[in-house]
């Protein structure tokens, strides 16, 4: 059996981890944070607990999966609760719509706010499905990194429409305008615009439908550590608040992990769970890897940043849902200022997580607990963050208090915020985006960084960066092509 090297503590590092200690080999992991999880940390202040990072729950049975392969069950470690809404969406003319629950729910609630659009949407999601069919079902575990396997799947881009935008797709099927965005917001939880991320990952929506929404009590931080206490029994060896800083190669192979501490760790094989623009532009030799890896690294298209305002309340609000999506006034002109125009935009778009909602042990009795991000430009933009960002979390309350938070300003306790920078700094995310590289069609699929190391023969990748891509179940499903990888 092999001795496998995992960089990068995040989902998919702890998964691929898991997966490869089940088939066998000795396992020792490496990671920068003090505790893994990689963006899934937590921060925890005067009694308040914070997930740092995802905090919506699809596609179950992944997780699931991984206790499985030591024939032990999950909710041994750790309790998943289904939500209900999964979302709620509020308009800028006040209109709620609650997205969730069966699909008779879902229609019910399409037709108050828009009755022509319940057939429509019937269409819309058998469309979805069809793509779920072959984007995930058959795909979103298997490696990509042979060209014949991208050439065969052309019919099915031709068949779908593949090429075309998630707002196409959604605009094709749908015509309430409020609908339209509720519908087409997939590609920003993986990092990417509506506008040209290609609507094959619509599978996204059928995904959600198939399987619900969760929440694991105490956040994903607890899901994180009942992970972390699995690994421990099965004898993974974790190192924390270690930085690898370099890769050594030699003809052709990794053959050795370098810290920043200066420690050399001979290697077998190794699994990166870092930012693979990061991988190949600051650790690998440049003269070791593939033409095709030097090219993407060095004109990679990047996600979107995150602003992202932590903070408690010392009364509570019960008639916010746990997870509320606040629209701004404009939704296309506001994607192109994040993505193409790089400013920051006063009319911003917000998701609001109230973990309380559900969960009242992240907060002290009679409080509430919440964290609201906001889509913005990525490091590549002239935003200063260290003079803006405390300008723009107070626009973030007003807004907040303006439209679901009433009073906030007078109840708000030990707010504190992330910027890109912050992202670029603690999770070494190239120009602080916040899912590595966007899901263009020219970045998915065989285009995207393969799972398989290019020129280095016994490297193998996992994590939003990679194939299938990013969101939980994306990272989770890159450690399931490691499986096939890896005998």
């Amino acid at each position: 059996m092999a001795e496998i090297s995992v960089i990068g503590g995040g989902l998919g590092g702890i998964a691929a981890a898991l997966r490869m200690r089940a088939k066998g080999h000795a396992v020792t992991l490496y990671d920068r944070c003090a505790r893994l999880g990689g963006r899934a940390q937590v921060f925890e202040r005067e009694g308040y607990i914070f997930d740092a990072g995802p905090t919506i729950i699809t596609a179950p049975v992944l997780f699931e999966e991984l206790f499985a392969l030591f024939d032990k069950k999950i909710e041994d470690y750790v309790t998943l609760v289904p939500l209900s809404p999964w979302y709620r969406f509020v308009f800028p003319d006040n209109e709620i719509f609650d997205y969730g629950g069966t699909l008779e729910d879902t229609l019910q609630e399409i037709s108050r706010i828009s009755p022509q659009d319940r057939s429509r949407y019937e269409r819309f999601l058998k469309k979805t499905s069809d793509i779920f069919d072959i984007g995930y079902t058959q795909l979103a575990d298997q490696p990509f990194h042979n060209l014949s396997t991208m050439l065969g799947q052309v019919p099915n881009i031709l068949k779908f429409r593949g090429y075309r935008s998630m707002w196409s797709l959604v605009c094709n099927n749908l015509k309430d305008h409020r609908l339209r965005r509720a519908f087409s917001i997939q590609p920003l939880l993986v990092g990417g615009n509506p506008l040209n991320t290609p609507c094959i990952y619509g599978l996204i929506h059928y995904l959600e439908r198939k399987w619900g929404v969760y929440f694991a009590m105490g956040g994903t931080g607890a899901l994180v550590q009942a992970l972390a206490d699995l690994m421990q029994e099965v004898g993974i060896d974790i190192q924390l608040q270690t930085t690898i800083t370099k890769i050594e190669v030699s003809e052709g192979r990794a053959t050795a992990l370098i810290t920043n501490r200066g420690m050399h760790f001979p290697v077998d094989k190794v699994i990166s769970n870092i930012d693979p623009t990061h991988l190949y532009r600051n650790l690998l030799p440049h003269s070791e890897q593939s033409i095709s890896a030097r090219i993407k690294a060095k004109y990679a298209s990047l996600s979107m940043g995150l602003f992202v305002l932590y903070f408690g309340t010392a009364t509570q609000y019960p008639g916010v849902a746990h997870h509320t999506i606040i629209m701004g006034e404009r939704y296309e002109g506001l994607l192109k200022d994040i993505f193409k125009r790089k400013i920051l935009a006063d009319d911003f778009s917000m998701y609001l997580h109230r973990p309380t909602a559900t969960d009242q042990s992240f907060a002290p009795d009679g409080h509430d607990c919440f964290y609201v991000l906001v889509p913005v430009p990525n490091l590549s933009s002239s935003i200063n963050w260290s003079t803006e960002a405390q300008i723009f979390a107070d626009k973030v309350i007003a807004a907040l208090e303006r439209t679901v938070l009433p009073g906030l300003r007078k109840t708000i306790r030990v707010p504190f915020h992330m910027t890109p920078e912050d992202f670029a700094s603690d999770y070494l995310s190239i120009d602080g985006s916040g899912f590595t590289i966007a899901p263009l069609l020219h970045q998915s699929a065989w285009f995207r960084y393969h799972n398989k190391g290019e020129g280095i023969k016994n490297l193998y990748l996992v994590g939003a960066g990679t194939h299938p891509g990013g969101g939980l179940p994306g990272v989770l499903s890159s450690a399931k092509v490691i499986d096939r990888l890896i005998q």
